[in-house]
């Protein structure tokens, strides 16, 4: 995909009505299940009337433990990722963790996606920038709406307008995370799409300890569909989820990975509730003094 065609899949989501999807596992665990995942997902969106945008990662670099799984790694990860597209005429979105990483990356993904941790780093964002992909950058746990501002210009300034920014909680205290909806409105002050992430936002970083050593982190299944519900009433533009066909079983983030069998479900209903809602126009309040 070169430069215009990136211009075209952003116009293309940012056109969403009444938003668009990133769902995906959270991690490529074997071809086989990446394609099995990419069929059933594509699917279901399809008929709920979503574009989709298909997200895997090929390794998940930031683990709580060392003994945590990664995935395929970059070649293999990015060659399974190539055949999902092919097959099922998907755009990707994947993360980068290394400047180093992002020419290759660029080659495969659609969307090229800055996590959390290292939304700050200025050389990882201008070389993601560079590739001419659209760039999505979560906001850090750790920092104030405010701060995407400064992320979103440096990609600016490096030439490549195609950006997009994502809500994924506030650490306040030691292992949780709090989903502020002001957020979602405040980042709209970066003038580009605003994503919610509505599973990762719901972790409890290095919330268990594992039998064999080490920890993991734990997380809110149950919520998800609340944390969906009211950031599609407050009017994002698109919503990420990260989405198991055996969630207690997956090799990496299972407490916060919603289940397959009822993606189609809470979808319809996320769908219906941002048709009701006005949450993407501003609210125009009248303070002039009320006569009868």
């Amino acid at each position: 995909m070169d430069s215009s065609s990136s211009a075209l899949l952003y116009s293309h989501l940012k056109a969403a009505d009444p938003f668009f999807l990133m769902a995906g596992p959270n991690v490529i665990e074997s071809e086989d299940h990446i394609m099995r995942m990419a069929a059933h997902i594509k699917a279901v969106a399809s008929k709920v009337g979503l574009p989709l945008v298909f997200k895997s990662s090929f390794d998940k670099a930031n683990r709580t433990s060392s003994k945590s799984f990664r995935g395929p790694g970059l070649n293999e990860g990015l060659k399974i990722l190539e055949k999902v597209k092919l097959a099922y005429d998907l755009p990707i979105i994947t993360d980068v963790h290394e400047a180093s990483q992002c020419e290759a990356v660029g080659k495969v993904a659609d969307i090229i996606q800055i996590p959390a941790f290292l939304c700050r780093q200025t050389d990882l964002l201008v070389a993601a920038a560079k590739t001419g992909k659209i760039i999505n950058v979560k906001k850090g746990q750790f920092c104030a709406p405010s701060v995407m501002e400064n992320s979103v210009e440096k990609i600016r300034l490096a030439g490549n307008s195609n950006v997009m920014v994502c809500e994924r909680g506030t650490m306040f205290g030691y292992n949780d995370l709090i989903v502020d909806p002001r957020n979602l409105e405040w980042m709209r002050e970066a003038n580009c799409p605003v994503v919610a992430d509505v599973t990762h936002s719901l972790q409890q970083p290095a919330g268990k300890k594992l039998d064999g050593g080490g920890v993991a982190s734990g997380g809110l299944r149950e919520l998800i569909p609340c944390i969906a519900r009211t950031a599609v009433a407050v009017g994002v533009d698109g919503i990420f989820m990260e989405v198991h066909d055996d969630p207690l079983n997956a090799p990496v983030d299972g407490p916060t990975q919603w289940p397959l069998r009822h993606l189609e479900e809470l979808l319809r209903e996320l769908v219906a509730i941002a048709r009701v809602s006005k949450g993407k126009q501003p609210f125009n309040i009248d303070l002039t003094p009320y006569r009868d």
